[in-house]
């Protein structure tokens, strides 16, 4: 059953070095808060898992803690690359980064098979690239029943995976609702889970389009106030265009960066 307890505890129990570590959100709800205090914490050696990385990501890898990103596309949305991640992939710098890429079909099949309890996942896709020539966890099979040839990718099974929703409530029951992305099929395909919420409540009121992540696959939740800041969570805040405008010059020059990265560190989660 899930526990309730602070970011920072939640982070100590449940990150560990060297984990593959999950933190899903689609332009929504990402989970900014939780990505902050795993760079406060200087976790290290991390296999990051995200179907669209962007700029908690970014600050990850350029603050040390990625050693390999698993991922199906890449860039600040709506307004160009990741400089964190490029200058880790061209110059290793903070460290060099590992990538395996995929289709978002692939990632999304992956999760799917995982929260499954299944090996893999079969799929219409990657014919006519070259993905699966690079990409140890995509193969072919060959349908029993037709003889198609078909894509399968292997099973994804974060270590532990995080996300934001809006509300929890006191049993640790969560409610999110809005774009949900693959968040629910990344909880259950996780070893461990920690999701952070806007707030506490007693009592989960019915909302159109919400989805309820039961406490009995959640390990720990964590209360944490505009914690998918600056992506937005419905009902409570919208998404802060101008932060994501502003990261493009911060990324771009590792001595902004750094400066950004101290002034994270020196403020508490």
């Amino acid at each position: 059953m899930a526990t309730i307890m602070s970011l920072p505890e939640a982070v100590a129990e449940l990150v560990h070095d060297g984990d593959a570590v999950a933190l899903e959100g689609f332009t929504h709800l990402i989970p900014f808060a939780a990505g902050h205090e795993i760079i406060r914490q200087e976790r290290r050696d991390l296999t990051l898992v995200r179907m669209t990385p962007d700029l908690v990501y970014d600050q990850m890898i350029g603050a040390g803690c990625a050693a390999k990103l698993v991922f199906s596309w890449g860039g600040n949305p709506g307004v160009g690359s990741l400089h964190r991640m490029r200058d880790a992939l061209a110059n290793g710098w903070p460290r060099p980064l590992e990538i395996e890429e995929h289709s978002h079909a692939g990632m999304a099949n992956r999760y799917v098979a995982g929260a499954s309890g299944l090996p893999f996942a079969v799929l219409r896709g990657y014919l006519g690239t070259d993905l699966p020539l690079h990409t140890s966890t995509v193969a072919t099979v060959t349908c029993p029943f037709t003889g198609e040839e078909l894509a399968a990718v292997a099973a994804l099974n974060p270590d532990v995976t995080i996300v934001h929703a809006q509300r929890a409530d006191r049993a640790g029951n969560v409610q999110l609702w809005g774009i949900t992305g693959v968040q629910k099929e990344a909880v259950l395909a996780a070893k461990r889970s920690l999701v952070t919420v806007e707030e506490i409540v007693d009592e989960l009121e019915p909302t159109p389009g919400a989805i309820v992540l039961p406490a009995w696959v959640i390990d720990a939740v964590a209360v944490a106030p505009r914690g998918a800041a600056p992506s937005y969570a419905q009902g409570y805040y919208d998404r802060d265009n101008a932060a994501y405008r502003a990261w493009d010059a911060i990324s771009r020059d590792r001595d902004r960066f750094t400066a950004w990265l101290e002034e994270l560190k020196g403020r508490a989660s």
